[in-house]
């Protein structure tokens, strides 16, 4: 750009068209500025999926995609907004100090006014910070005005009537083995952190809570993926034959995805669906990361595939992960922190109700339609929700089809000690983790038929004349460890 160091020029202003003298900007003032915007952009979809109760995305998700750049403080910034949103939303009504103009820019105004109230009240240039700063006393006499009619002495108590708190949990990573082996891993995330390997999944690693990796260079190249332990069961429990054809019903964001990859040593083939054009992008870039070459997207609807069709004849396991209410996975997504979650948003309105039937009705019809693929021979549908509605009634409800299709209900991850509701036969076999001692609530159900005669002899005629395959080489070094070195030369 051709700017020397602490003199650059002054930010845009707000909706500015015009040009007018630039004003030389400290690194600091300029990135606070850039920061606040990009959370208001973050802010703005996340409130308004909030509301419509259709998340775009996490909020997770929303700040640590490639659109924003300075990821850590736009996460700071989002989540304490948020945290201190209730209020901020009281005071700005109180003082009634905002005109038309900044009415329309509510989620920089509520990220500006956190900055003024609770937050780093220097670097505020800008056009929407000067107006918010010259209306300080206004915005700060609300806030008295708020402790004195609630009967709290500080902002702390406060928020405490609002029930927001902070749900810590262990920091998950899953060693993409891709790209790295476990032991490189845990050799070079010791150097700074306390780690130890997950007891159920081989090639997690689990780190105290708060640990922050997103700009590690492990992570940042793709040899570790920040992915939860339920996340992580999912395709442990569909145990894909290296061999096989593999079909992810409801790809992205494709953390699972990859790690079937992984899984089948970057063998055989996956094909990934996804219907939405943005999140199949996501798909592509996490593909695109982990180095899986074993990969094809399709950009469809998984229900429009024809199980007759001979591209699909053979596929011999699914992986259907369906949209849900992520009522298991509040902490992690931080939904906890949203408006409808302050409301008492936890699916006992109507229009909850009325979302979770809907949903409901397209998970019965989309394993239905997995269940009817006719070489499959395993079957894992899995929800990131705790609802009765979204997990034993599904799988309740394609029984007698599943069972007409030779398929049965296996258990999946025999170690783990948690199961399925007992409302239905079978529930022994389910999966579910708890939302309070495992932080997350996730649910998975496994399918298996054996396999017909003719593809039992043909699976069996392959693998022995296929040639055993080595770790790919470079120098005479394995691929695995290559990350690693690398790492250790920088």
């Amino acid at each position: 750009m051709g700017l020397k160091r602490g003199a650059e020029t002054r930010p845009p202003a707000d909706n500015e068209k015009s040009s007018k003298p630039r004003q030389k900007l400290s690194n600091a003032d300029r990135s606070a500025y850039f920061a606040r915007r990009e959370s208001a952009k973050v802010l703005r979809s996340v409130l308004q999926g909030d509301a419509r109760r259709q998340a775009v995305a996490s909020i997770k998700s929303l700040v640590f995609g490639p659109a924003v750049r300075n990821k850590k403080a736009t996460f700071a910034l989002v989540c304490q907004t948020l945290k201190h949103l209730p209020i901020i939303k009281e005071v700005l009504e109180t003082a009634d100090v905002l005109t038309g103009k900044w009415k329309r820019q509510l989620e920089l105004v509520y990220i500006i006014v956190y900055d003024i109230l609770f937050g780093q009240e220097n670097s505020l240039v800008g056009d929407a910070e000067k107006f918010l700063v010259l209306r300080k006393n206004a915005l700060q006499t609300a806030l008295a005005r708020l402790l004195v009619k609630k009967k709290v002495s500080s902002v702390d108590h406060l928020l405490a009537l609002y029930q927001i708190k902070d749900i810590p949990k262990p920091r998950y990573v899953r060693v993409n083995t891709l790209k790295l082996d476990v032991e490189s891993a845990i050799q070079e995330l010791s150097k700074r952190n306390e780690v130890h390997r997950d007891d159920l999944v081989p090639e997690l690693l689990v780190l105290p809570p708060g640990s922050d990796l997103h700009d590690h260079p492990l992570v940042t190249n793709g040899s570790l993926l920040l992915q939860g332990k339920a996340s992580s069961m999912v395709a442990l429990a569909l145990a894909p034959n290296p061999r096989w054809m593999v079909l992810d019903a409801c790809a992205a964001p494709g953390n699972k995805t990859v790690h079937m990859a992984a899984l089948m040593r970057g063998e055989g083939k996956i094909i990934a669906c996804e219907l939405n054009e943005a999140r199949a992008k996501r798909l592509e870039n996490t593909i695109k990361l982990s180095g899986a070459n074993n990969i094809e997207i399709h950009q469809g609807d998984f229900l429009s595939l024809d199980p007759s069709d001979r591209q699909y004849s053979k596929v011999r396991a699914i992986l259907l992960d369906p949209s849900c209410s992520g009522s298991g996975t509040v902490s992690d997504r931080l939904d906890h922190l949203l408006p409808s979650f302050a409301e008492g948003g936890n699916g006992s309105s109507f229009a909850d109700i009325q979302r979770l039937n809907k949903l409901s009705a397209f998970q019965k019809k989309a394993l239905s339609h997995a269940l009817s693929f006719p070489e499959v021979e395993r079957v894992v549908y899995s929800t990131c929700s705790i609802n009765q509605a979204e997990n034993e009634d599904v799988v309740a409800s394609v029984l007698p089809l599943a069972a007409s299709n030779g398929f049965h209900l296996e258990t999946a991850l025999p170690r783990w000690p948690r199961r399925g509701l007992p409302v239905i036969e079978g529930y022994e076999h389910l999966v579910r983790t708890d939302p309070v001692e495992d932080k997350e609530g996730f649910f998975i159900a496994l399918f298996v038929r054996k396999p017909s005669t003719a593809t039992h002899l043909a699976e069996e005629s392959e693998s022995h004349q296929r040639p055993i395959k080595k770790p790919r080489t470079r120098n005479g070094t394995t691929t695995t460890k290559l990350s690693y070195m690398l790492l250790q030369n920088r």
